[in-house]
């Protein structure tokens, strides 16, 4: 899924008005999965100059950078993590870990030829999900809009939650995010 839907569902079910530290960590839960794949091809695309068919055909699949996202995209490690969370019961680390999980479960189920070893360190599998978030040829024609929309109907929920401008600035912000490409992609491949 694209990376401002998980931030939008993992603020919608972990994040709590009037609780700035738990919203705070329902963001960075939903955004640490993700995390070292911008700070990998960011690096690559802006700071080497690298294409970006060599960024997201052949560097994105390799050891070295798989090796990397087992550790950030690891169902087990987040899971333990969250564990000890609701053990110690840290409203903040539950917050973290729970959107952190809700972001891999979504990207288990939406990933089909792209996905990460999400049960490192128990094994390297990969499972490749027959649907995909972006891919025609695997549903992403019909799985896209639907994320479109579940994401705009959880900034409705997320609007009504939070009263302050900051918390509605970024739920617009993050609205946009994710509708703007649907609409920019749908010129594009209109044909007209």
């Amino acid at each position: 899924m694209n990376t401002p839907a998980h931030l939008i569902f993992g603020m919608t079910a972990f994040g709590k008005a009037g609780r700035p530290g738990v919203t705070a960590a329902a963001f960075a839960g939903s955004l640490l999965p993700d995390l070292s794949l911008y700070l990998l091809a960011g690096w690559h695309l802006q700071v080497l100059g690298t294409s970006p068919g060599v960024v997201f055909g052949q560097l994105y699949f390799s050891e070295d950078w798989q090796s990397i996202f087992r550790i950030d995209n690891s169902i087990i490690l987040w899971g333990v993590a969250l564990a000890w969370g609701l053990m110690a019961r840290s409203p903040i680390v539950i917050a973290l870990c729970g959107a952190a999980l809700l972001h891999l479960g979504l990207d288990f189920a939406f990933h089909h030829d792209d996905g990460r070893a999400h049960f490192w360190p128990v094994t390297n599998w990969i499972f490749e999900s027959p649907v995909s978030y972006w891919d025609p040829a695997r549903y992403g024609d019909i799985v896209g809009p639907v994320e479109v929309a579940v994401s705009l109907l959880c900034c409705a929920l997320l609007w009504r939650r939070f009263e302050s401008r900051w918390m509605r600035g970024v739920i617009i912000t993050f609205g946009a995010m994710e509708f703007a490409p649907f609409i920019i992609f749908a010129i594009m491949f209109s044909g007209g």
